[in-house]
């Protein structure tokens, strides 16, 4: 039986409510706080910015990660930038309601609006802390830090640090995480897995872990649990995902009970590396920051094999420029995934297989000079360089969209909390303001704003209202409860001694997922992926090979672990799907369309975050948060 969800939004006006609550607070003091344990699985910018700021508050703070250093977290992958409200000049007129005004928008009205309303709030701040701690961002001659635009903006608002600025932030907050780590508030416990949690009356009390280094289980209480593992694109295999990113901890926390919202809502980028051969283990991406100064093109004539120094200005098709004047290469990224896959279906696409357009800097190093383009993209256009053999200043760029970001995770309240009580998830694990597609350089926003001003607070008033008067014998019963589920799963995995590696059966559904649910689904192509995932989850656990030896390092074994639980996702993104009858952002129900190509939404029958129940043994339940729109009304998404 289903129930519509409370988000618990704050009472008044969206406008300064999240300044009003915390406001009514409560606090807890300081010798209460020291002998309150936080868990933190995830060493991203949620996570270590999230560990820092609650040790620097007085909690003990433990915070596992799978990576030998949190330096090592996929964060460091994100190139462009990070969007803010902050006006840097006289004549800017940016401000917080532009920026909710696109994020909201650029989610397709798929968004709870409040949460959108209060990343916009507090992003300026975000910046200053940031250059606090010496984040060296791009200025301009004058000393003033240096913007650019991004996709679904029309103004310039991305701070950047070349092409390294998710690097540039994680070391920020890794730098304030290991000065609690030397004062001893938080334990850092790298090379871990989280692999179940432990539930005593329906409240998180700690997880269980793998330790990657000798297979031993170890069990880790806490009075609250904080996940921030990222997001699921490697559900399709081939994706600009760190090869271990995975949905094993957000997915094990849903089959305890916390619901998953969304989970179709995934992005496809549309400036990726296209695929090298069937070597490749990941796509590599290319900053979406690139479009400000490079152009996109087709040839017009199909199946056009000619250099592109030799096909003249008149027979180029800058698409993206004559679909959609206003912004031109600028446009969203779902926008522009989909219309050069469009074009490339149809013979267009060039490279040796046709699956690539050019992104083209002719123009722009007229204009500037290749020394400035160099300038402002310089470890890009050298990792390009040093992938393809090929010089993006004298040959224009092939790209093509890949998987990147899941807009979708576990629902979260206003503050953070999912519908397990103790479990809050922050950044890419939840679902809360990117709806139906992320708005370009919302996401190393959307971490540090969960890290250092949100869950920190939330977290502070939930432990605030808690006796914790569990007994010792109940607590470890849970624990054993607990150990003794992770035992089962990994013995059940090594007992199959198949004859197929996990990579064969994991590029399998890749390919599969990506056919059926990607950038364009259809109802025949949801239900027919729904039969082949279901036939290979069967394949899975009856052939999939994976050496006994588990008291060592098993990478075949961490590997099946988060494929297993891929698989019963991957059945879930295409129920999701399947019941969302209408197109918004990057889900495209063809069926769904207007007679102009465009994404058709059902605002009277799906303005809503579906939220889905796991109910062993029988079809998830899908419950619903309705949405609301005052600030900004419903209207149609154009960017024409």
């Amino acid at each position: 039986m289903s129930f519509s969800l409370d988000p618990c939004l704050p009472l008044g006006t969206l406008e300064g409510g999240w300044e009003r609550i915390q406001k009514r607070l409560p606090s807890i003091p300081l010798g209460k706080k020291n002998e309150l344990l936080v868990v933190v699985v995830g060493g991203g910018l949620a996570g270590s910015s999230v560990a820092a700021t609650l040790a620097e508050q007085g909690f003990q703070v433990k915070l596992i990660t799978y990576q030998d250093s949190p330096r090592r977290s996929h964060s460091v992958a994100a190139q462009g930038g990070i969007n803010a409200a902050k006006k840097m000049r006289e004549d800017d007129c940016d401000g917080v309601n532009a920026l909710f005004v696109d994020t909201v928008r650029g989610g397709d009205f798929r968004a709870r609006e409040a949460g959108c309303r209060r990343l916009a709030e507090i992003s300026s701040s975000i910046i200053d802390q940031c250059v606090a701690q010496g984040i060296p961002f791009a200025r301009d001659y004058n000393g003033l830090l240096s913007t650019r635009r991004f996709g679904g903006a029309l103004v310039s608002r991305t701070f950047y640090a070349r092409g390294q600025t998710g690097q540039q932030l994680l070391y920020g907050a890794y730098q304030s995480l290991m000065r609690q780590v030397a004062k001893r508030r938080v334990e850092l416990l790298p090379r871990r897995d989280v692999i179940e949690f432990i539930k005593l009356n329906g409240v998180i009390k700690g997880v269980v872990s793998r330790n990657l280094l000798n297979g031993d289980l170890e069990v880790y209480r806490a009075h609250a649990v904080i996940l921030a593992t990222g997001g699921y694109s490697n559900v399709y295999f081939l994706s600009t995902n760190s090869i271990k990113s995975n949905a094993s901890a957000i997915w094990r926390a849903h089959k305890q009970g916390a619901f998953f919202a969304n989970p179709s809502f995934t992005q496809i980028h549309p400036t990726c590396i296209p695929l090298g051969g069937d070597y490749q283990s990941k796509l590599t991406l290319m900053s979406e920051s690139l479009r400000n100064d490079g152009r996109i093109w087709l040839p017009k004539q199909n199946h056009d094999k000619r250099d592109p120094s030799d096909i003249s200005e008149s027979e180029r098709d800058y698409f993206l420029e004559r679909l959609y004047p206003s912004y031109g290469n600028m446009v969203p990224r779902d926008v522009a995934s989909r219309r050069a896959k469009e074009l490339c279906d149809l013979g267009f696409g060039v490279g040796h297989d046709g699956r690539s357009v050019y992104l083209d800097f002719h123009d722009a190093i007229q204009r500037k000079g290749s020394q400035e383009i160099k300038s402002k993209y310089g470890n890009l256009l050298e990792m390009y360089e040093r992938i393809t053999g090929e010089d993006p200043l004298s040959t224009p760029m092939r790209i093509y969209p890949a998987p990147h970001y899941s807009m979708g995770g576990l629902w979260v309240d206003y503050n953070l909390m999912s519908t397990l009580p103790g479990l809050f998830v922050l950044g890419e694990a939840n679902c809360t303001v990117h709806g139906a597609n992320r708005l370009g350089a919302n996401a190393l926003l959307q971490c540090l704003a969960d890290g250092y001003f949100i869950a920190p607070s939330s977290i502070n008033s939930w432990l605030a209202g808690q006796t914790f008067l569990t007994t010792s014998r109940e607590m470890e019963d849970a624990c054993q409860d607990a150990l003794e589920s992770a035992k089962e799963r990994i013995d059940n995995l090594i007992n199959v001694r198949g004859d197929i590696p996990v990579d064969t059966l994991h590029r399998e559904l890749g390919e599969l997922m990506i056919k059926r649910c990607g950038i364009i689904r259809n109802e025949s192509g949801l239900l027919a992926g729904l039969e082949e995932v279901r036939l290979l989850t069967q394949k899975f656990h009856q052939q999939v090979r994976i050496p006994s030896d588990i008291d060592c390092p098993n990478p075949e074994l961490e590997k099946a672990l988060r494929v297993a639980d891929f698989l019963e996702l991957a059945h879930l993104m295409l129920i999701d799907a399947l019941s969302r009858k209408e197109s918004c952002g990057a889900h495209f129900r063809e069926e769904y369309q207007t007679t102009e190509g465009e994404a058709m939404r059902d605002d009277e029958n799906y303005s809503h975050i579906a939220a889905w129940e796991y109910v062993r043994g029988s079809a998830s339940i899908k419950h619903l948060e309705n949405l609301s729109f005052s600030l900004l009304p419903l209207n149609k998404r154009s960017y024409k």
